[in-house]
């Protein structure tokens, strides 16, 4: 736990006193320790997610359908009404095949790579340790649901074998930490992804008045003031972007290094400007010099020789969990909402937020289709307390929604856009979870 540095915010009517928060980091869960890959089945995160979330769902049974049994895939009878508590696995006739891909790959004819990969064809299969069973009914969407997530169904199993469901019921929103609203003093904390500093997309200018406004060095009083209130910044990945052509595992040349080490030299530089004056948060990408494998690991801090320096740079996971004032904030740069969107079908990337709150877990579709480390005794993206603010980077747009559940829960959903592509970064309230978009752009390279 640590308090942010108080820092003057520079003003041509006197000096402003930065606010100060406490912080409190709570990504353990998420770091990789003593875990070695040795040729591991992904079965055993499975199972561990399986034993965590049918315990939950049991506890709940009892409550909402108190008069219905429960049983094993391999205990179904036909026509008896029961709830059967399993990991949902989706079948997709458009899932890519590792095999499809290779052969496509080494074929003369360019390899298409359709956004989303649903068909009206696809249907869902309940599994447990028994056995699986193929489910149907209108109550369970297979365009809502992807491989991975823990339910229970209720239904009756009919005479062609499958289960038919009646309704479906989920974890739902995990317990809250209670705090009160509109309490206490405004205090910011501004959210960016996806800089890409290097990239063809990226104008520096437009990080470069963002920097200045956010540190106070840009607008007048009034704004002025409002920076001071800033007491955290988070990058939320992707951050930088290497030249096209030169990560193709070949042998560079010295020329090819020296341009390979420019993006993060020159993000280090921007990075510098901003904790010296504020606390820093960076968590890395699919983009960015880390392992790919969720959870990516902090950004080395040798990549970063000035800001590391100062006390305010903090190079975090991916996910990524912590507190300020109280108030709970758990995000990803991204990658589990872009995959949950290749492989099902939301009206917005705040609902598909929302869903992986209500599953309680941030990453379904991993390790099916999303990458992550072989958890041997546990699955770290299992959601225990539900967090009061719920961030994804590196999307298309700027979205933002609030939901309240059903014990008092109060959840600000924030889709940070890419910054590079939109100028655009995000600014929450710590007093009242209101957020709004911080737009910076110019004429000139716009």
């Amino acid at each position: 736990m640590a308090a942010a540095a108080a820092m003057d915010v520079d003003s041509s009517y006197g000096v402003l006193q930065r606010k100060q928060a406490v912080y409190r980091s709570s990504d353990e869960g998420f770091q990789i320790q003593k875990e070695m890959y040795r040729g591991q089945q992904y079965s055993q995160i499975y199972f561990a997610r399986l034993h965590l979330l049918r315990t939950l769902l049991y506890s709940l049974i009892p409550s909402l359908k108190p008069d219905l049994p429960i049983c094993t895939v391999l205990g179904l009878e036909e026509g008896k009404e029961c709830i059967v508590v399993g990991t949902l696995y989706k079948h997709m006739k458009l899932k890519p095949s590792i095999l499809e891909e290779y052969s496509k790959e080494r074929s003369a004819s360019p390899l298409v790579r359709p956004q989303n990969f649903m068909h009206s064809d696809d249907y869902l299969v309940l599994e447990d340790e028994s056995g699986r069973v193929k489910l149907c009914g209108a109550h369970l969407l297979p365009s809502v649901y992807v491989t991975g997530i823990v339910v229970a169904l209720q239904g009756k199993e009919n005479g062609a074998g499958d289960f038919i469901v009646d309704d479906i019921l989920e974890a739902g929103l995990p317990q809250q930490i209670e705090k009160p609203l509109n309490s206490g003093d405004d205090k910011f904390v501004v959210f960016v992804s996806g800089l890409s500093v290097g990239g063809q997309s990226s104008n520096p200018l437009h990080f470069q008045l963002f920097i200045d406004h956010i540190t106070g060095h840009l607008g007048d009083e009034k704004e002025q003031g409002i920076a001071a209130q800033i007491v955290q910044v988070v990058l939320a990945g992707n951050s930088v972007e290497y030249p096209s052509g030169l990560l193709n595992g070949q042998n560079l040349s010295s020329k090819d290094q020296l341009r390979l080490s420019e993006p993060i030299k020159e993000l280090d530089i921007l990075l510098t400007q901003i904790a010296a004056g504020l606390p820093l948060d960076i968590m890395p990408g699919s983009n960015d010099p880390a392992n790919f494998a969720l959870p990516q690991q902090p950004l080395h801090r040798c990549l970063f020789p000035g800001s590391s320096l100062y006390n305010t740079f903090r190079s975090c996971t991916n996910p990524h969990s912590f507190e300020i004032d109280n108030v709970k904030f758990i995000g990803t740069s991204g990658q589990n909402i872009d995959d949950l969107a290749k492989y099902s079908d939301a009206k917005s990337t705040t609902e598909f937020m929302e869903r992986t709150l209500r599953w309680r877990h941030l990453a379904p579709t991993a390790p099916n289709t999303l990458g992550c480390y072989p958890f041997t005794d546990r699955d770290p993206f299992f959601i225990e307390t539900c967090p009061h603010v719920y961030f994804a980077g590196n999307q298309d747009k700027y979205e933002t929604d609030l939901i309240k559940g059903s014990e008092g829960q109060v959840v600000r959903f924030i889709s940070i856009p890419r910054f590079a592509e939109t100028g655009t970064a995000v600014m929450l309230n710590l007093r009242n979870l209101e957020c709004h978009a911080l737009s910076f752009q110019t004429q000139i390279g716009s």
